[in-house]
């Protein structure tokens, strides 16, 4: 596929969370299926017909056994907020008929929560499970601890909250 065709792909709609505990601080998770340093926020893909809010307390749910009732949604992000995958990783990622890549990256729409709950709350081993650990982790580490393909979406998404951070 050429840069042409890669860049007239569609981005995926999905919804990020931003989850801070009583101490101010960010949950992250250690990707599964990644080697090394692949720490990031909660995310995951909007389903045709659900709203953004629906999908980023579902993807809460599914990736840290966090149900809605333990959280408060304290802001949103204004728009979306794109990011283009390496065409190595768009190749690994979803694939149309042809076996060719579906997105050249994903728009998100962020969800900042507080997270009103205890850690026993906390479950990642869930039916599908994406992080191999999880911590809480300061603000202003979040961007020296991701892929480096994630850093200006992060810095974005920080920025844009930072008066709750």
């Amino acid at each position: 596929m050429n840069n042409d065709d890669f860049l007239a792909l569609p981005y995926r709609p999905n919804a990020g969370l931003t989850l801070l505990n009583e101490a101010g601080k960010v949950f992250v998770g250690k990707r599964i299926d990644t080697d090394g340093f692949a720490w990031q926020m909660p995310q995951g893909g909007i389903d045709k017909g659900e709203e953004a809010e629906a999908a980023a307390l579902r993807e809460l749910e599914e990736e840290t056994g966090i149900p809605a009732g333990l959280v408060e949604i304290l802001a949103v992000s204004r728009g979306w907020i794109k990011y283009d995958f390496p065409p190595e990783v768009a190749a690994k990622l979803w694939k149309n008929r042809a076996g060719r890549p579906k997105y050249r990256g994903q728009k998100q729409r962020w969800f900042l929560m507080r997270f009103k709950g205890q850690d026993s709350d906390v479950n990642i081993a869930t039916a599908h499970p994406e992080f191999s650990e999880w911590k809480w982790m300061a603000a202003a580490e979040l961007t020296a601890n991701i892929v480096p393909f994630k850093r200006g979406i992060y810095e974005e998404v920080l920025a844009q909250f930072a008066s709750y951070l």
